[in-house]
């Protein structure tokens, strides 16, 4: 076990995590001191809870269908929610992409925590050519313009060779409404209030409908 995972498993404990069934998660208390980390890398995104990966999971859950046989990339996995949900709703193999190297340790910790198995879990991925899956699970991926100046592109072009792109967000500033199709919202619990967040499409150049 790393470093980074004996830190995770001692200091953030297992939660479960708000509107998803029979799922836990290492998360970031008050004094779970990951703060620490942002001096050796990217902020620990991954160590709280995120509205449109929330909303994914809840959606998923909700619709088996959407990633049951089929091969599925969780984009921007932070702590592994939305891969560990694909593979319980029956993924023929799931990846996790995460940038944080801490947030990957604490992925790998959380696939063991909920009994699953994850093909891969790596870096960043968007500077290399579209993935060999079907589906691509992207949450929160539009938190700020100048990642969103990146996924956009990354998107159209796994778009292009054919794969199914969902997209899960509270309504950021950044989100392409103009290639989305609004497909659920729901009441998640970010911050601990109930919010709303949807779940879309990605389709690419539209513009297509957004509720």
């Amino acid at each position: 076990m790393s470093h980074a995972q004996s830190f995770i498993r001692a200091h953030l404990p297992v939660t479960p995590v708000p509107g998803i069934v029979d799922v836990h998660l290492h998360k970031a208390g008050p004094s779970s001191g990951v703060g620490r980390w942002a001096a050796e890398g990217p902020p620990p995104y991954w160590a709280f809870w995120w509205a449109g990966g929330l909303a994914l999971a809840q959606h998923l859950q909700a619709c088996p269908a959407l990633v049951a046989g089929r091969r599925v990339l969780d984009l921007g996995a932070g702590s592994g929610l939305v891969a560990i949900v694909a593979a319980r709703m029956g993924a023929a193999g799931v990846a996790a992409s995460e940038v944080d190297a801490h947030g990957r340790a604490a992925i790998a910790l959380n696939a063991t925590l909920n009994g699953v198995i994850l093909e891969d879990i790596v870096g960043d991925v968007m500077n290399a050519p579209s993935p060999a899956v079907d589906v691509i699970l992207a949450g929160d991926l539009f938190y700020a313009p100048d990642v969103a100046a990146r996924v956009v592109p990354f998107l159209d072009g796994c778009v292009a060779s054919g794969i199914e792109v969902l997209v899960g967000d509270p309504g950021r500033s950044p989100l392409p409404r103009d290639r989305l199709t609004f497909l659920a919202r729901y009441q998640v619990a970010e911050t601990g209030a109930p919010k709303p967040a949807a779940v879309y499409a990605y389709r690419g150049a539209g513009p297509y409908p957004v509720a």
